[in-house]
């Protein structure tokens, strides 16, 4: 028997075993074991990274590439490479698989999307990426661009659906104002979406925002067995840090609004081994932090005092902010991700740093590209109250919420 024909009945028999358990069937493995006519006789593209894997820890890529039906011309690899090992924001240049000798190009270097060239003899994009739910985490970007490049030469493309992993049932913060697109926040979307990739795509094409093509050949492969109330841990499927520095679901849990510290000069925790949980610098008060946010209502976090020093750490970051110097913050523990509001949080840190500190910053340009709103810049200099920061995006968000359940798959 072919080694792919035992790999099929290993997922099959490992489906069946799931389907009683509720095991989520990722859209990789539907493809796999139901829907490999859709790109058998095919030559192909993958855009794809380390998070492509399967239940048996093999990867997407190794599984087609056995196929001798289906032909991988080309490997497109996003922010943090096809191995997921690069820093934030580093430039990736293209490669060679060392494992299947198939070129990578790298779609976070001198480009963002791939090209007519890069394009040339392919019939089917393929994409499979885990996200991590967040309006400006990158991945959905080169999505975007991947959608744009199909449509534009005319190739189908296949997006293998995987678990919005914070679930999909929050939808908060501001929608990016278009005069704020960039690659950093690609289209109108609050800042958690609670949307799969796959639904993603069928908005980011329905809503024409890909451009106004009428020949865009979008299929979604549909995971199985997951319900929008889902976390990832309850999806009995694998952890595999999306990025370096998202490296547990409590990251991502927080990382939509404590991510919004990037846009300032207090550290957000890069440079330690918990990112996005620790918040410093060295001109905080942490007593004083502290006692503020306890005038919030605050739930789903505990919040402690801490103090470290910011450093370069291997394939997580290089030259991160406040780098050597000793940095006194918080250290937020999630003990109820159901209560938690991490974007309404991360404006009420954003706040009462600016209201307690005089030498913080919000730096502007970076605050548009992670925040997307003007009016959200104007409002936090301003030290207007949260609750009124809040209420200024409900119309929008109302909206959003509106034209979003036309592309819901689950």
């Amino acid at each position: 028997m072919k080694i792919i024909d035992l790999f099929v009945l290993f997922l099959l028999f490992n489906a069946v075993l799931s389907g009683q358990g509720k095991r989520v069937i990722s859209g990789a493995e539907v493809l796999l074991t139901k829907e490999m006519k859709l790109i058998e006789g095919k030559r192909i593209g993958i855009i794809t990274n380390h998070t492509a894997i399967l239940p048996n820890d093999k990867h997407i890529i190794d599984e087609i590439f056995k196929n001798p039906s289906v032909n991988i011309l080309t490997l497109f690899g996003p922010e943090h490479g096809i191995r997921g090992d690069a820093a934030a924001g580093e430039h990736i240049s293209s490669s060679t698989d060392e494992k299947t000798k198939i070129p990578i190009i790298s779609l976070y270097g001198e480009r963002r999307k791939a090209t007519k060239e890069m394009l040339k003899d392919i019939d089917v994009l393929l994409f499979d990426i885990q996200d991590v739910g967040a309006r400006f985490y990158t991945y959905i970007s080169t999505l975007f661009y991947g959608i744009q490049a199909a449509a534009e030469n005319d190739i189908e493309i296949i997006v293998l659906d995987r678990p919005n992993p914070i679930g999909g049932l929050k939808v908060d913060g501001p929608v990016l104002d278009k005069e704020h697109i960039s690659f950093v926040g690609i289209a109108p979307l609050p800042i958690m979406h609670g949307m799969t990739v796959g639904e993603l795509a069928k908005y980011f094409v329905g809503e024409k925002l890909v451009g106004n093509f009428n020949n865009v050949k979008l299929t979604v492969v549909k995971m199985e067995n997951w319900t929008r109330d889902m976390y990832f841990d309850e999806c009995q499927l694998p952890w595999l840090s999306p990025s370096p520095n998202i490296p547990s679901l409590n990251t991502a849990v927080v990382y939509p609004g404590t991510c919004l510290i990037e846009a300032t000069n207090v550290s957000e925790g890069r440079g330690t081994y918990n990112p996005f949980l620790t918040i410093g610098a060295p001109f905080i008060n942490s007593d004083e932090l502290i006692h503020e946010l306890s005038k919030y209502v605050i739930e789903g976090i505990s919040i402690k005092k801490v103090e470290f020093i910011p450093d370069s750490i291997p394939s997580m970051v290089n030259n991160p902010k406040q780098r050597g110097k000793l940095c006194k913050g918080i250290k937020i523990e999630v003990t109820d991700r159901e209560k938690f509001e991490p974007v309404k949080f991360g404006f009420i840190l954003l706040h009462s740093l600016k209201k307690l500190f005089k030498e913080f910053e919000i730096r502007e340009k970076s605050y548009y590209r992670l925040g997307g709103k003007t009016s959200g810049y104007k409002q936090l200099i301003s030290l207007v109250h949260p609750e009124e920061i809040f209420k200024s995006w409900e119309e929008q968000l109302n909206e959003f919420l509106e034209i979003r359940k036309k592309y819901l798959l689950y």
